[in-house]
C-alpha cells in the first residue's frame, strides 16, 4: 500500500523552502527518519517520514517551495520497514564520531517545531494519556524562542503544581544580560509539574512546565505561543556527527581535537578551519539555520571558513563563538579579517597595596555590554563627525504643545522630534542606515527604519527599538519614547524590543557635554550623539541674540561612509531640525 508523506503543522510560515533532500526512491526508512529539510527566514527543520516502508519516489527538490499538507514524497509500507530502520540504524553507527543511536532522534526533537511534534510523535502523547486522564492530555511548555540570548536566568516562578491557568498566563520570568522577558502559557490547564526554580539557568527549548490540559483545551489552543525555533534551539549545544564526503574529522588517535585540526588545516589553505575542498567552495555552500547565519553576521564571521560540528556539518552557535575566540587569540586570524590580533594583555594590579577596596561584580548587562563595544571598537574605523544645530524654533514649537500634551497624558522631548529628523535624512542618504556584509564588499540596504535610542539604567546602558518609525508621528513617537524607557527601567524589554535596528540615537539630555564619540552599535554603520542643550549668544542677521543651540556627534562606519558623506548626511539633520517645517515636506 503506498501512503503519502506530507509537510506537517509549519505554524505561520508561507512557502517554506526546501534545503536538502535525505532520502532517495528505494531507500528503506523508519517512521522517524528524516526525508528532506526545510527552511524559513526565521528556523530550519528536518520533516520525518512518519511511518516506516521503503521510499517509492521524492516529489520535491531542492529549492522548491513547500506549503503545509504538501506531498513530499510516498512511501511503500512494508512488513520489513522496521529491519530495514534497524538496518539504517546500524549503518549510521558505523559512521565516524556517532556519539549513540539515540542521539539523532534527541537532535531531531529539538529541531522540529510544537506543531510538527503534534504529527510526528503520536506515541509520545498515547504514553502520557493514561496519566493525564480520559479526554485529557500532557502538554509540555518550554523556553520559546528568545534570540542570541545566553546564559538567561529564571528570576520569578509564577504558577505552582496544581494552579489553573489560562493561555498567556504568565508562568516564569526570565533574565538575561540585556532584558527581562515573561513566558506566557501556550495553554490552558493545570500545572502538573514545574521544572524550574528561580536562580535556574534555561535556554531555548528548556522544559519549563508540564500542564494537564483538557481535550477541548488542547485543540483551542493550537495556535497559542509557538514552539521554540529549532535552528536556535539546536545551535545551542554543539554535537558530535558524522564527518560528511569531503570533510575531514578530528584525528582522535593523534590526540588533536577539532580545533586543532583547523590550525593544521591552515597551514595547507591559509584559512582558518577550511579543509582544501571547503576553501575551493562558496559561501552558498554553508550548511547553517537562520539563528547561526544572524549570528555570524552580528560578529562580521565568514561562515564559509567555520568548521561545522552539528549532525551532517551543520554550524551551530558553538562552532561561530569557538572561530571567533580562535581569531581574537590570534592561533588563526586570517590577514585583513579584522579581527584583533596580539594586543598587549592589560596588566593586573593589587589594588589593595593602596588602601582599602571592594569588588562588586559587573550586571550582566553592563558586562555584555562592554564586550559588544569592545569588539565594535576593535573591529570598526570609527571616525566621529562635531556639529551643532539651531533648535530656538523647534523649541518653542515644543513649549506650545505642552498643554495638548498635559490633555494627552504626553510629554514630548527633543528626542522624538531628532528620531523623526533622522528618518527623513536616512531615506535620503540609504547606506548611512545600511549594514555591511562580513566580508565588507556589499552594502545591505535596508528599506525599513528601525531606531535604537540608549536608555540609562541601574544595570547600565541598554538600547531599545522604535520600529518602523518613519511611519509615525511625534505623538507616537513620544508615546513610544517613554513606554520603552519605563521598561527598560523596570527590566520589562522583551528580546523583541532589542532587535532589528538599522540606527541609533544617544542622548545626553541635561546631563551635560558639548561633544562625545558614540561607539557605533554593531552591525549598523552609524550612530548620532546629542549632547546639551544651551542658551548663548549667536551672531544673526546683524545682531548677537540669544539661540538655542543642540551639539550632535555623528560616528560613522568609515569603511563604509566617507567623511563628506557624513558632513552631508549631519548638515541636512540640522537643515530639518532649525526648521520643522521642513518635515511635512
Amino acid at each position: 500500500m503506498t501512503q503519502d508523506i506530507r509537510i506537517p503543522d509549519i505554524g505561520d510560515a508561507d512557502d517554506v523552502e526546501v534545503v536538502e533532500i535525505l532520502a532517495a526512491a528505494g531507500d528503506q526508512v523508519g517512521e522517524d527518519d528524516p526525508i528532506i529539510v526545510i527552511e524559513s527566514d526565521k528556523a530550519s527543520m528536518e520533516v520525518p517520514a512518519g511511518l516506516a516502508g521503503v521510499i517509492e519516489s521524492v516529489t520535491v527538490a531542492v529549492g522548491d517551495k513547500v506549503t503545509e499538507g504538501q506531498v513530499i514524497a510516498r512511501l511503500a509500507d512494508g512488513s520489513d520497514a522496521s529491519a530495514g530502520a534497524a538496518s539504517k540504524q546500524d549503518q549510521d553507527d558505523d559512521e565516524p564520531e556517532r556519539e549513540d543511536p539515540g542521539q539523532d532522534k534527541g537532535e531531531r526533537a529539538d529541531e522540529v517545531d510544537e506543531g510538527d511534534q503534534k504529527q510526528s510523535a503520536p506515541s509520545d502523547e498515547r504514553a502520557d494519556a493514561p496519566s493525564a486522564g480520559a479526554g485529557s492530555r500532557t502538554v509540555e511548555v518550554k523556553v520559546p524562542d528568545i534570540g542570541d540570548a545566553e546564559g538567561v536566568e529564571v528570576i520569578e516562578v509564577a504558577v505552582k503544581a496544581g494552579d489553573r491557568v489560562d493561555v498567556d498566563d504568565v508562568l516564569v520570568v526570565v533574565e538575561s544580560d540585556k532584558a527581562s522577558m515573561e513566558i506566557p502559557s501556550s495553554h490552558a490547564g493545570t500545572v502538573r509539574e514545574v521544572h524550574v526554580s528561580t536562580g535556574s539557568e534555561v535556554e531555548e527549548g528548556t522544559l519549563l512546565v508540564t500542564l494537564e490540559t483538557a481535550a477541548d483545551e488542547a485543540g483551542a489552543t493550537k495556535s497559542a505561543a509557538p514552539a521554540p525555533a529549532p535552528a536556535a534551539a539546536e545551535s545551542e549545544k554543539p554535537r558530535s556527527a558524522a564527518a560528511p564526503a569531503g570533510r575531514k574529522a578530528p584525528d582522535e588517535s593523534s590526540g588533536k581535537s577539532g580545533r586543532e585540526t583547523d590550525r593544521v588545516v591552515q597551514a595547507s589553505t591559509g584559512e582558518p578551519g577550511r579543509t582544501p575542498e571547503q576553501a575551493r567552495g562558496s559561501g552558498t555552500d554553508v550548511y547553517a539555520g537562520p539563528a547561526v547565519r544572524r549570528l555570524a553576521r552580528e560578529l562580521g564571521v565568514d561562515l564559509s571558513s567555520v568548521e561545522g560540528t552539528g549532525n551532517r556539518g551543520r554550524i551551530v552557535k558553538d562552532d561561530v563563538k569557538a572561530h571567533v575566540k580562535s581569531r581574537l587569540s590570534g592561533s588563526g586570524a586570517a590577514a585583513g579579517s579584522g579581527a584583533a590580533v596580539g594586543l598587549p594583555a592589560m596588566p593586573e594590579v593589587d589594588f589593595s597595596r593602596f588602601g582599602e577596596i571592594e569588588e562588586q561584580p559587573l550586571s550582566r548587562i553592563r558586562a555584555r555590554g562592554a564586550e559588544n563595544l569592545h569588539r565594535a571598537w576593535l573591529n570598526i574605523p570609527h571616525v566621529t563627525n562635531h556639529d551643532e544645530v539651531d533648535i530656538t524654533d523647534l523649541e518653542d514649537f515644543r513649549a506650545s504643545l505642552k498643554a495638548e500634551g498635559e490633555r494627552r497624558g504626553v510629554r514630548v522631548t527633543p528626542v522624538a522630534f531628532i528620531i523623526k529628523a533622522c528618518c527623513h535624512a536616512l531615506q535620503e542618504f540609504p547606506t548611512v542606515n545600511a549594514s555591511l556584509d562580513p566580508a565588507a564588499k556589499t552594502f545591505i540596504l535596508k528599506r525599513y527604519y528601525n531606531i535604537g535610542m540608549a536608555v540609562d539604567t541601574p544595570d547600565g546602558l541598554v538600547v531599545p527599538v522604535i520600529k518602523d518609525a518613519e511611519r509615525k508621528g511625534i505623538w507616537a513617537l513620544s508615546e513610544e519614547i517613554a513606554e520603552l524607557a519605563e521598561k527598560a527601567r523596570n527590566k520589562k524589554l522583551g528580546v523583541g524590543d532589542l532587535q532589528g535596528g538599522s540606527f541609533s540615537v544617544s542622548s545626553l539630555g541635561a546631563i551635560g557635554g558639548t561633544g562625545f564619540t558614540p561607539i557605533i552599535n554593531a552591525p549598523e554603520l552609524a550612530i548620532l550623539g546629542v549632547g546639551r542643550l544651551t542658551t548663548r549668544p549667536v551672531w544673526l542677521d546683524g545682531a548677537v541674540v540669544p539661540r538655542k543651540m543642540l551639539p550632535l556627534s555623528l560616528s560613522y562606519d568609515h569603511r563604509a561612509i566617507n567623511g563628506a558623506e557624513a558632513g552631508r548626511f549631519l548638515a541636512r539633520l540640522g537643515e530639518l531640525l532649525s526648521d520643522v517645517r521642513r518635515l511635512a515636506l
